[in-house]
């Protein structure tokens, strides 16, 4: 990693910093982020959700749109963060601009797809010439790709106060997996400094995106391993008591399909879903052993407990409660397998304030306070 600074160095300014005062919860605030585009509108409502109930996030976890939207909000001190995403949500809608003329013919939309695919979206990609020599053609790991993103790392780079994040409290984990050894990594403020790769790296999809070097080592999209970065919470070390706001922003339950249309829309529901419910569950049958590690523990004499022995089966056990606060993203009418470039302003607003208003009612209910099986290591709320 570059220029790698432990954590006590890291904090030294925290004086510097101010912190929104928040309701009291239950333990460290986690917000997480998928993959998913332009679908990624949704995770921007529920950050704005939860920073008007004054909820900012101790740590944030993101893949791809997630990693993206992720480090404007731990890069910017509470109070501009929301305006940030506003911004380059912004931006990236510009491109529907040019095709809304065709929406009295109702094909705006139709328009807007033919448009980035061909021309890209301003702030974000734009094609790559050097791909029209031919898909055989030795390029180079970082230019293989039928865009360029050097647009998105213009638009970060001003969007994105890298300074902040290295010296502030927020943590911010990014997803990205290493190209030749096919292992997904995440790139953690707590350990390392960030920088404008590692975002870059989260969000490198291939064929489209290019992979990006850090360390001497190509990274790509981490959504290509695992699009359901709610693991790395889990297993994170040492353990602490978290209330999880969980993004999700693929279909996990659908109807059968009926056409082929539905049928790759589908297909990439299941894709990018990622097994996020499967992971979650094999996660609490995880920390309910190690509840009951705990338990047995307390039973045992206090002469055997002692023991070394002892206390090195014992420290095994757990007694942190993980409440996940799970956030699925709505399917919009209409919308079929390119959902996921529907950067259109109107399918941008319906997606924000579907993730807003979602959270809001949450927040709301505040799950969190319900009472708890104390056995219970990971309580999911739907």
């Amino acid at each position: 990693m570059a220029n790698p600074k432990t954590k006590t160095a890291k904090r030294s300014a925290n004086a510097e910093i101010t912190t929104t005062t928040r309701p009291k919860l239950p333990g460290q605030v986690v917000l997480v982020m998928q993959g998913g585009g332009a679908l990624g509108a949704f995770q921007a409502g529920v950050y704005e959700a939860m920073h008007e109930a004054g909820i900012e996030p101790d740590w944030v976890v993101g893949t791809s749109i997630g990693a993206i939207n992720g480090a404007i909000i731990a890069g910017n001190a509470p109070e501009n963060r929301l305006s940030r995403l506003q911004e380059f949500w912004h931006i990236v809608a510009k491109g529907a601009a040019a095709t809304a003329s065709w929406n009295a013919f109702g094909l705006g939309y139709l328009m807007h797809k033919l448009a980035t695919v061909s021309q890209g979206i301003p702030g974000f990609f734009e094609p790559n010439p050097r791909a029209w020599l031919g898909g055989r053609t030795p390029l180079g790991i970082t230019d293989a790709s039928y865009y360029s993103t050097a647009p998105l790392r213009r638009t970060l780079s001003e969007l994105v106060d890298f300074d902040y994040l290295a010296k502030s409290d927020t943590r911010l984990a990014l997803g990205a997996v290493n190209v030749c050894s096919g292992h997904m990594h995440y790139f953690d403020s707590r350990d390392d400094i960030l920088s404008l790769d590692h975002v870059m790296a989260s969000g490198a999809l291939p064929p489209a995106f290019p992979a990006v070097m850090i360390d001497g080592e190509p990274y790509w999209d981490g959504g290509i391993y695992s699009n359901t970065p709610i693991e790395v919470v889990m297993d994170d070390n040492p353990r602490r008591d978290s209330v999880i706001f969980a993004a999700q922003l693929w279909q996990q339950e659908d109807k059968a399909p009926h056409s082929i249309d539905r049928v790759m829309s589908r297909y990439k529901d299941i894709q990018y879903a990622s097994r996020a419910e499967s992971h979650t569950v094999r996660q609490q049958q995880i920390h309910h052993l190690r509840h009951i590690v705990r338990e047995l523990g307390k039973l045992l004499p206090e002469n055997i407990s002692a023991s070394p022995e002892a206390k090195e089966l014992i420290d095994w056990g757990c007694g942190t409660v993980m409440h996940v606060i799970s956030l699925q993203a709505p399917a919009l009418e209409g919308e079929d397998h390119t959902k996921d470039i529907d950067f259109t302003p109107n399918g941008i607003a319906q997606r924000w304030n579907a993730g807003r208003n979602f959270s809001r009612s949450k927040i709301a209910s505040a799950p969190w306070d319900q009472p708890v099986d104390p056995i219970q290591g990971i309580v999911v709320h739907d």
